[in-house]
């Protein structure tokens, strides 16, 4: 059944207030878990114990110590910026246009390679499945679907869009809150160390990809715009959102670590293998579980990173069309077609791992503009209406959460500074060449 599209006298509207107003604190609390459930947690298990052997949780636990103080600015400076654009927003309130820009276009780089990575990991799950289409040419047609349908949902409004998600949330919680359950049950211990510390390299370069995976928060709070009373929705949606995710992430590393032992470093689907070795359905389930996981990312990360691409539209850093919504369902079609184009692109060249670790790496920088903003922004008691949310302690959370970003990027390779380096460069001539253009008009 087709939603009730609204009748507005003009074929398309601009500005804020085109947009509805019609994510409540449930349906962003789901798009956060959502979207930070995605890929990550069906990979990285094993990605971590290579590189790290029974100590591998340590990377998870120290990854949700430097979370939770970012959720908490998140959380605040949120509840303090009602408008569309996530990050971008919050740095540019607090330090200006150019700073806003950057993180914003960052942001959506770095979106746009997760989803290409994601419908990468996506498209191992099923070969997994059926080796039979593990080939190029079937690699290529399974993207251009996968893709379309993620367009034509995102097209029909964003009460659709926040309806699937919602569905896609509970659809894949179960099968991993089960396996976190039941597995516990079956853990040989002697394959978890808790005691056994890794030098502070290979501990930092893991919580790069620990912080990929705990990444998504700041994609979900995008559509602002979209949110009923952002005040109280935002802080308590990304506080649960956090601690679910932190709670399920330590139970599945643990359990898939003590169920396949070694047999993790080389394992392409730990989880369905974990699942397997219980129970030989759950196989087929959690590779289930997997594709609806990662499709519940895409679909989220398709519709607010869209809206960041509308935003830079709105505020003249983009061409103006990007900052129109459509009569019929008010959504920016042109961003749904832009990012959903350059996703695909990128899943059809992609590697997961490698653009993992850059979009980590990256959104650790993101999290430190943010640290910051935060703590301007609640010293000059910035906020755009309803009562913010406010940190206790003034500077110490952002404090907290800014040391502990830079410790982490400070572990960056050199290919991957690159690569962040390359892409600030292109952003900063973006910005110039469109600000000349402005003030040319």
């Amino acid at each position: 059944m087709n939603p009730t599209p609204i009748q507005p006298a003009a074929a398309t509207l601009e500005g804020e207030a085109a947009l509805v107003r019609a994510v409540g604190g449930v349906s962003l609390t789901a798009a956060i878990i959502n979207i930070i459930v995605g890929s990550g947690i069906f990979l990285l298990p094993a990605l971590l114990f290579a590189r790290m052997g029974p100590s591998a949780p340590i990377a998870f636990l120290a990854g949700a110590l430097a979370i939770v103080p970012i959720a908490l600015c998140f959380a605040a400076i949120g509840s303090r910026a009602a408008t569309t654009g996530g990050p971008y927003t919050y740095v540019g309130a607090a330090f200006g246009p150019f700073p806003g820009f950057v993180a914003g276009a960052l942001m959506w780089i770095c979106n746009a390679a997760s989803s290409g990575a994601v419908a990468s990991a996506l498209f191992l799950q099923v070969a997994r499945a059926w080796p039979q289409f593990d080939e190029p040419g079937w690699r290529s047609v399974f993207m251009l679907i996968l893709y379309s349908l993620l367009v034509a949902l995102n097209a029909f409004g964003v009460r659709l869009g926040a309806g699937a998600i919602n569905m896609l949330a509970a659809l894949k919680l179960t099968p991993l809150v089960v396996l976190a359950a039941v597995g516990m049950w079956f853990v040989d211990w002697s394959q978890i160390s808790w005691l056994t510390i890794p030098s502070w390299p290979t501990l930092g370069a893991s919580m790069v990809l620990v912080m990929f995976a705990y990444s998504g928060m700041e994609t979900a709070l995008i559509p602002s715009g979209e949110l009923r009373d952002a005040a109280h929705s935002v802080p308590r949606a990304t506080l649960a959102a956090i601690l679910v995710v932190v709670l399920l992430y330590m139970g599945i590393q643990i359990v898939t670590q003590g169920i396949l032992g070694p047999l993790l470093a080389t394992s392409k689907v730990p989880l369905a293998e974990a699942a397997g070795t219980l129970w030989s359905p759950g196989l087929v389930i959690l590779l289930i579980t997997a594709g609806v996981s990662m499709g519940g990312f895409m679909m989220g990360n398709l519709l607010a990173s869209s809206r960041l691409l509308y935003a830079l539209g709105r505020d003249g850093y983009l061409p103006s069309a990007y900052g129109r919504v459509t009569a019929a369902y008010r959504v920016p079609l042109l961003a749904i077609v832009t990012h959903g184009g350059v996703g695909l692109v990128l899943a059809l060249v992609g590697n997961f791992e490698a653009l993992a670790l850059v979009s980590g790496g990256a959104n650790c920088l993101i999290y430190l503009g943010v640290s910051v903003a935060t703590w301007i922004a609640q010293k000059r008691d910035l906020r755009s209406g309803g009562a913010p949310f406010v940190l206790p302690g003034g500077a110490l959370i952002p404090a907290i959460s800014s040391v502990a970003m830079i410790a982490i990027v400070v572990t960056l390779t050199r290919a991957e500074w690159t690569a962040i380096g390359v892409a600030l460069l292109v952003l900063v001539v973006v910005y110039a060449v469109l600000r000349q253009w402005r003030l040319r008009r």
